[in-house]
């Protein structure tokens, strides 16, 4: 399986990543990836960009070192409705929107409170793709976010940062979701969640668990920028109008 996107990941940014834009497209550059994600934290994350940060995105180049590039953010769930910490008419104007929970932006609940909260969110037009529920810090019912996957055909990621040795106690819950998304069949997205140059790109986990889960090469939209770009065009088309 040929890897040619890589979607999530941070620049110095989001206060907590040590690379510049230009670094991580070289880097992308060289490990083949035609396809990179500039998704910085929201602003309920310490140390991330302000709203003026994302309402700026647009003087991004489209390339660079022969990378595509996508400007938009990784956006925080922030209650039991699903809300982010974005407005919605900054997300309009998004290439790419990530959405996922973190500790610091998140009160955490109860396994049905949680999983509600993400489904909310996944259910959110201005939401392109969820990452990381493997992440042990919130109990999530896995199976049915891998359905609700399927069924709204929106892609759920594979953290590849979440199987590294600095985030223990992943493996496990990111084993259990990969063999309910090959059972359900939904689309999926490898992250390299990368906050420092070395990291973009790098996939080898969760490539490992793909294999090992029994996911087909066709749920997996890392292969095809094409697939990936025109998905991004698909959803855009089918949103609600912002006036």
């Amino acid at each position: 399986m040929e890897i040619r996107v890589d979607l999530h990941t941070h620049t110095v940014a989001s206060g907590h990543a040590y690379s510049t834009l230009p670094e991580n497209a070289l880097a992308a550059s060289r490990k083949g990836i035609k396809l990179l994600g500039m998704t910085d934290h929201g602003p309920s994350m310490p140390g991330a960009p302000n709203l003026y940060h994302f309402g700026n995105l647009a003087i991004i180049p489209e390339e660079l070192h022969g990378v595509k590039i996508l400007p938009g953010v990784e956006a925080n769930i922030t209650n039991y409705e699903g809300e982010l910490d974005i407005p919605i008419h900054y997300l309009a104007n998004m290439k790419l929107v990530l959405v996922g929970l973190h500790v610091i932006c998140y009160p955490g609940g109860t396994s049905e409170q949680n999983t509600e909260a993400y489904i909310k969110a996944m259910k959110n037009p201005f939401t392109d793709m969820m990452v990381h529920p493997g992440r042990p810090e919130f109990e999530l019912d896995l199976e049915r976010i891998a359905h609700m996957s399927a069924q709204l055909n929106i892609p759920v990621e594979i953290n590849n940062s979440s199987l590294s040795s600095e985030k223990r106690g992943a493996w496990g819950n990111c084993r259990r979701f990969a063999r309910y998304m090959a059972q359900f069949k939904g689309p999926i997205i490898l992250g390299s969640d990368a906050h420092f140059t070395d990291r973009v790109g790098e996939f080898s986990h969760a490539l490992a668990l793909v294999e090992e889960a029994g996911i087909k090469e066709e749920q997996v939209m890392n292969t095809s920028p094409d697939r990936v770009l025109d998905y991004l065009a698909f959803r855009r088309k089918n949103r609600p109008t912002i006036t």
